[in-house]
Formats: C-alpha cells, sequence, structure tokens
C-alpha cells in the first residue's frame, strides 16, 4: 500500500497522486458486565466485513477502540489486545483498506452508572461526585453531570497526572503499531469535551435560545405558535429556526468553546503529537473540533506544532449531525442546518488551518428511507468541497439496509493532478471528474464505481477491473493538461434527494 502524506489541503500518496478516502467507522466501546465489574471488548472482527467494505468500495476505516481496553490497570497495557489491533489492520491491508485509531470517548468513562465509554476506571477521577444515569437522552451528562465535569476537568488540569498516563499509553500504541501498511494514522481524542465550562455552554445556548426565540423578528411567531399547537407538527418548530439564526443562537457560547480550544486543547494536541513522533514519525495527527463545536460554533484550533514548528502530516477531522439524529425523528434531518455547520468548517479549513479534511464522523441511521434524501445530501456536500469522510457507523444488518444503497457511489480514489470537481448525479445515473494533470505519472487515476458502465469518456486509455459482480475500479492513464473523465452507468438513476425537493 502507499504510503499517504497531506499536502495543503489534499491528501497525497507516493506516487503524487492526489487522493479522496470514503469509508466507514468500525467501533468497539466494549460491553460493560456487572458480575465482574469490567467491560468486555472485541478481539477480533469477522473476515467477511473487510471484504464487503471494499465490494462497496471503501477505501479507509475509522478504528475505535478505547483507553480502558488497552490500560485497564494503570501502567499495565494489554499487549493481546493492542495485537489485536495490529491484526485488524491486517485484514485491513488484504482488503486493501487504510485505517486510522481512534481512540474513543463518550462521557469521559464507562464506569458508574452513565452510558459512557472510553477511560478505565483508575484514570476517571470524578472526586466526590457520582456518575447518574441519564433520563431523556444518553448525552445529557455532558450538559448536567458534575461527575464528568470533574472526571474531564482533572484530565485538562493533569490533576493525578491523568493526563500523562493517556499520553503515555498513545505513545506505546504508536511503538506498536509504526511501519503497519495499513496504518493511516492517529485520531488521538473522540469529541474533546471541556468539562465544567461544558455545563455553562449548555445554559449560555439555553438562555441565547429563548431570548432569540422572543426577541428575533426572523422568527414567525405566528408559524410558531401554530406548529405547536398542530398534532404532529411540534417538530417542525425547529425548521423556524434558520441556519443563520441558529448559527447566531449556539455562537453565543463561542467564547466558552474558544477558550477551551487555545488554553487546554491545543496545548494538549502540541503534547501528545511531539510523544507520539518520538517514537511513530509518519502517521497522520487527526484533530477533531469539540464537543460542542458539533453544533456549528466556532472553531480555533491551529495546525499542531511541536517546537515551535508546524508538523507535517495532520488532518482535520470534524463531526456534525442533525439535531434530530438517534431519534425516530431523523426523517425530519434539516439539510440546511447541517450544511450550515459543515460550512462553518470549511471556513477553517481555508482560513485557520490550510489542511486536508476527512470528516470523521457524520449520518448516523434510523428506520425506514425518509431521513436518506439527508445522506445523499451530505455526500454531495462533501464532494462538493473535495473532503474525505467516515460514515456513522457500521452495525450488524448494515449491508442488508436501505442506507447500504445510498453509500454505494462512485468518487475518485486516486487523481493524477490536482482535482477541481467530480460529481455522482443520481438522477442521470452518470459520474464526472475534472482535474488539472502537471505531468506524466507512473501510476494511473482510479475511479471507483458501484455499478456496471455504459460507457466512458475520456482523453486517454482506460481498463475495467472488476471488484465483484456489479462494482469495479476504473483506471485511466491521462497526460499533461486538463482533463474530463465522464462516466455513465446502465440501468435507470433514482435519487432520494430530489424526490424530496419534489414533494
Amino acid at each position: 500500500m502507499e504510503k499517504i502524506f497531506t499536502e495543503n489541503k489534499s491528501l497525497v500518496d507516493s506516487y503524487g497522486r492526489e487522493r479522496i478516502f470514503f469509508g466507514v467507522n468500525l467501533c468497539d466501546k466494549g460491553q460493560y458486565s456487572e458480575k465482574d465489574n469490567k467491560r468486555h471488548y472485541i478481539y477480533e472482527w469477522d473476515d467477511s466485513i473487510f471484504e464487503n467494505f471494499k465490494k462497496r468500495g471503501f477505501n479507509v476505516i475509522r478504528l475505535g477502540i478505547t483507553w480502558d481496553a488497552v490500560e485497564p490497570e494503570k501502567g499495565k497495557y494489554n499487549e493481546e489486545y493492542i495485537e489485536s489491533v495490529r491484526k485488524t489492520l491486517d485484514k485491513c491491508e488484504k482488503a486493501g483498506i487504510y485505517a486510522y485509531v481512534d481512540m474513543h470517548q463518550d462521557l469521559y468513562s464507562g464506569y458508574g452508572d452513565g452510558p459512557g465509554d472510553g477511560a478505565p476506571a483508575w484514570a476517571t477521577y470524578t472526586d466526590k461526585y457520582k456518575y447518574k444515569n441519564p433520563r431523556l437522552v444518553w448525552a445529557e451528562s455532558y450538559f448536567i453531570s458534575k461527575a464528568t465535569h470533574r472526571a474531564f476537568d482533572n484530565f485538562w488540569d493533569n490533576n493525578y497526572g491523568v493526563q500523562d498516563d493517556y499520553i503515555k499509553m498513545w505513545k506505546h500504541i504508536a511503538e506498536k503499531l509504526k511501519d503497519h501498511p495499513a496504518l493511516l494514522g492517529f485520531d488521538v481524542m473522540n469529541e474533546p469535551f471541556m468539562g465544567k465550562d461544558g455545563g455553562k455552554i449548555f445554559i449560555k445556548v439555553i438562555a441565547s435560545l429563548v431570548k432569540t426565540t422572543i426577541t428575533d423578528k426572523r422568527i414567525s411567531k405566528k408559524k410558531l405558535l401554530k406548529e405547536a399547537l398542530t398534532k404532529g407538527r411540534q417538530i417542525h418548530i425547529l425548521d423556524l429556526y434558520t441556519p443563520d439564526i441558529f448559527s447566531s443562537i449556539v455562537n453565543k457560547a463561542a467564547p466558552l468553546v474558544n477558550k477551551f480550544d487555545k488554553g487546554r486543547y491545543m496545548p494538549f494536541l502540541n503534547k501528545i503529537t511531539g510523544e507520539i513522533r518520538e517514537v511513530n514519525a509518519e502517521p497522520i495527527i487527526f484533530m477533531e473540533n469539540s464537543y460542542y463545536s458539533n453544533l456549528g460554533i466556532k472553531c480555533e484550533i491551529e495546525p499542531i506544532k511541536v517546537n515551535e514548528k508546524q508538523v507535517p502530516n495532520q488532518v482535520f477531522s470534524p463531526h456534525a449531525y442533525d439535531l434530530m439524529v438517534d431519534t425516530p425523528a431523523y426523517k425530519y434531518a434539516n439539510n440546511g442546518r447541517v450544511k450550515g455547520i459543515f460550512d462553518r468548517r470549511k471556513y477553517e479549513q481555508d482560513n485557520n488551518l490550510n489542511i486536508p479534511v476527512l470528516v470523521g464522523e457524520w449520518g448516523g441511521n434510523s428506520e425506514g428511507t425518509s431521513w436518506l434524501h439527508h445522506i445523499e445530501f451530505l455526500l454531495n456536500l462533501f464532494d462538493e468541497y473535495k473532503w474525505s469522510s467516515t460514515y456513522w457507523a457500521y452495525w450488524n444488518g448494515m449491508f442488508n439496509s436501505p442506507v447500504d444503497e445510498v453509500l454505494k457511489r462512485p468518487y475518485p480514489r486516486a487523481v493524477t493532478g490536482k482535482i477541481t470537481s467530480y460529481k455522482h448525479d443520481r438522477d442521470a445515473n452518470t459520474f464526472t471528474l475534472k482535474y488539472e494533470q502537471d505531468k506524466e505519472y507512473e501510476a494511473p487515476t482510479e475511479i471507483f464505481v458501484h455499478k456496471p458502465v455504459e460507457k466512458i469518456e475520456a482523453q486517454g486509455e482506460y481498463t475495467i477491473e472488476p471488484v465483484d459482480d456489479t462494482s469495479s475500479v476504473v483506471k485511466i492513464k491521462t497526460g499533461v493538461g486538463s482533463q474530463r473523465i465522464f462516466i455513465k452507468f446502465k440501468g435507470e438513476g433514482f435519487s432520494y434527494l430530489s424526490r424530496k425537493v419534489q414533494e
């Protein structure tokens, strides 16, 4: 497998081709057992999962593991588990799939009565506070739990040396996994949360919501009242908050988020990257926005620096979901609302970071098909921005679900030049790629296609290499100059998004 590097806002391989990565999260959060007061983890993923990923064109997975699985006792690493991670990378390599390792956490830890995951019990310092079961949604502890807040505050302040322990753990993993061909890089913490200030942010956002609802003339009070009083229409109240209004509401809390980004998160990223790079110099470091920036609050992170110098090979990996995700109301997902969040991330990429983007989490899951327009919309948006992405998340039965048919799509995996644009037109059943080629390349442009091809228009010789009965990889050798590749697929096209717009 080719080595992958970063070059400004692009991912490139050892041939110099621009690369796009598309895949899925494969995450093991563990299952807690009261019988032995332990969380139990998956040591081996079934081989068929990776073969099915390959058939769908996935060329990357975000491999989620936890601190608790790696270091169940202070200073004692579970080498068997780490070796199982390496074996998972072996399976990825066999299928031609890259992986970046995500140290996952939700609510800091899975110990206590909360629904979280992440840190082991010995590294969960809540002082006098206790975790409590959520009453409404799993994430409510982020908003109101003093135990969750204190655990994070102790981590960021390195009380009890807990942050030092975390960094040592990461350094150990980085050394154990170094030189693996399928290893793309390390995502050092899932959705970092700021601690006590997170509770303050929640209060500020709610207060801003109330004030805006009352005073903002852009919100029709007549429509709001009508929706509130009409049976089955209450969920549509949220649609009255346009992306601009929603952004103005949540960004009232921006000063607290920015305080965390600059005062706690960036120093941590700089420090942990320096330690990892001491033992493993090549893998990409993925840095996420904080938990609350998932709502579209400004993210003030900067490129990672070690010894005051920006380090090579780093990727911005934002997350965002519609407010309705994880609920039966996901069929009412608002495309504009999530676009507003990703537009903010695009601005930060272009103006603050100048590094590639691989969206680490997006999507979600629901029953039926009425929400699939939202998935199509986001895929189109990522294509417009030339972003890579990993969908959240693989589950048993995914390959026979409606979303599977939407995630199957053509995209340019490797391009001999600088991508200008690419687009999958689901209605017309076509794919178009444009790029500027500045030199001759040893390797061809490669496009994964999910359907049998009817015709190809290109300025160069091409081959079609089958992956399975329906999907294949189109390899095209083109020359210097402006290139346009057009692919027409057999059969009729179909789009959930077009159907939604027509409705």
